[in-house]
């Protein structure tokens, strides 16, 4: 019984409870009743690894036993609560006996894998800069460095791929965790511009080598009319991670520093390579799961529906580098603080988590993908054009929850299109392909409009053109394609 997940989690509820009560009873009044700070810096970090450690069975007894949601809720709330540990220990000593173990699902740790290197991403948003500015990086080399992340990352998509294809996606997505999560700790000895240049290089490189091994773990083990909504769902953890990861960083850097918070998420990262090497590396497609696909293997991957798929991922995330660069310096035009800037892309990122998570995603199956594809990106266009009009803060979220919409439209697009026009033998090399141009696709958004001559207005409006441009190249590229088929 010591095996079983709810055991596991009771033990480290015990740990983290008995950490949370020193924390409060001895370690707080050392600090603010005799002026000993470092007893608080010391067990809060231990207490912050103990919790971190209990989250994480959390999530883990979640996925194995079959429980209801609100356990996993309850043993969370109780972490917050003195004594509240003990005394969850008590009815979990009675549910250990009761419920039973499930078979692992393989779904939810590729998942947590994307949610995993998105995160890595999206928390490097709002530290990278100061960062690089308090080891004396001026500012251009500021700007290089952010830049210079995605640029390796292209890379390191490009050779996942054609990797994954040679040697299959598990032994890359491996690498590709354990490389990553040690880059992550390089941070702590970046003390110059220079260092920190080499740092940036080798983690955007072996950090580009994970997404594509994972999105082809999943295209590979998901039937045909599965595609679109499991898709969706994968984007879901992207969005999450969206949201959280800048919170998360920006909230953890304030109160400590930039090393650690990459620490943390190395932790992470290495958690999750533990459970592949555990799960993954036993799991076999079997023949219902085998995707059938259509599409005859000629040995190249480019015909007309990857094409579009890449000309979708890089211009889905050139809107976004302009969406990042653009909209905090319009909301500072506009007078606004600087935090509706945050609120307005969690909009956003909600609006798109929700249509990724709700039955909404069934559409994705159900519609030919170009048509969503081209509604996605017409959407995001609209939303462009409308941002460099809006002045109110409520015409301001209503155009983010629109650009959401579309955004939630266009991501599972484009990804069901490139599934469905590649063999499943060449699945690896497109995906490492697709996902550079995600890559190129920030460094073209957030560095063009900074070199052509352009107001903030006259930025949204060109990107707005652009996008409205190639939903139109897609809607008549379908249409045509069909009359010729006729």
């Amino acid at each position: 019984m010591r095996s079983h997940p709810i055991y596991i989690l009771r033990i480290a509820g015990l740990f983290d409870g008995i950490s949370l009560l020193v924390l409060l009873s001895i370690a707080m009044p050392l600090k603010y009743i005799w002026g000993i700070d470092v007893a608080v810096t010391i067990v809060g970090s231990i207490h912050g690894g103990i919790f971190s450690l209990y989250t994480l069975s959390i999530l883990y007894t979640a996925i194995r036993v079959k429980w209801s949601p609100l356990w996993a809720a309850a043993s969370l709330i109780a972490a917050f609560v003195p004594l509240g540990n003990f005394l969850l220990d008590w009815q979990l000593k009675k549910a250990q006996v009761k419920y039973s173990v499930k078979p692992f699902n393989y779904a939810l740790l590729v998942y947590s894998i994307v949610f995993f290197s998105f995160f890595d991403l999206f928390s490097q948003l709002p530290v990278m800069s100061t960062f690089a500015t308090s080891v004396g990086a001026s500012s251009f080399i500021v700007g290089f460095v952010i830049g210079l992340y995605s640029l390796a990352n292209t890379l390191g998509n490009i050779l996942s791929g054609m990797m994954t294809d040679k040697v299959g996606p598990f032994k890359i997505l491996m690498v590709g965790l354990l490389l990553s999560s040690s880059a992550l700790l390089l941070y702590h000895f970046v003390d110059q511009p220079s260092y920190l240049i080499i740092v940036r290089i080798i983690h955007g490189f072996v950090a580009g080598l994970i997404v594509p091994a994972a999105f082809t773990f999943s295209a590979n083990t998901t039937i045909n009319d599965q595609q679109g909504k499991k898709v969706a769902f994968t984007g879901t953890f992207v969005g999450l991670a969206a949201i959280i990861g800048p919170a998360f960083s920006g909230i953890m850097a304030s109160k400590s520093s930039v090393p650690f918070v990459f620490t943390w998420v190395s932790i992470m990262g290495f958690t999750l390579a533990i459970l592949s090497a555990i799960f993954l590396s036993k799991y076999k497609i079997s023949k219902k799961e085998k995707n059938e696909t259509i599409v005859p293997s000629s040995g190249s991957i480019f015909n007309a529906g990857v094409i579009k798929a890449y000309g979708g991922a890089f211009f889905l995330m050139f809107s976004q580098g302009v969406i990042a660069y653009l909209l905090p310096l319009h909301i500072q035009t506009l007078g606004y603080d600087s935090k509706l800037s945050g609120t307005l892309m969690s909009t956003f990122g909600i609006i798109a988590v929700l249509i990724f998570a709700l039955p909404t995603n069934r559409i994705f199956d159900r519609v030919a993908s170009s048509k969503t594809m081209a509604i996605g990106i017409g959407l995001m266009g609209l939303s462009q054009l409308l941002i460099s009009q809006s002045t109110t803060t409520f015409a301001l979220y209503s155009v983010l929850g629109l650009y959401g919409v579309g955004f939630a439209f266009l991501f599972p697009s484009i990804n069901t299109m490139l599934i469905n026009a590649t063999p499943a033998e060449l699945r690896g090399k497109a995906y490492g392909y697709f996902y550079a141009f995600f890559s190129l696709g920030v460094v073209a958004g957030s560095s063009v409009l900074g070199w052509l001559p352009f107001t903030i207005i006259e930025g949204f409006t060109f990107t707005g053109v652009i996008l409205l441009l190639f939903a139109v190249f897609v809607s008549f590229n379908k249409q045509r394609a069909g009359a010729l088929n006729r």
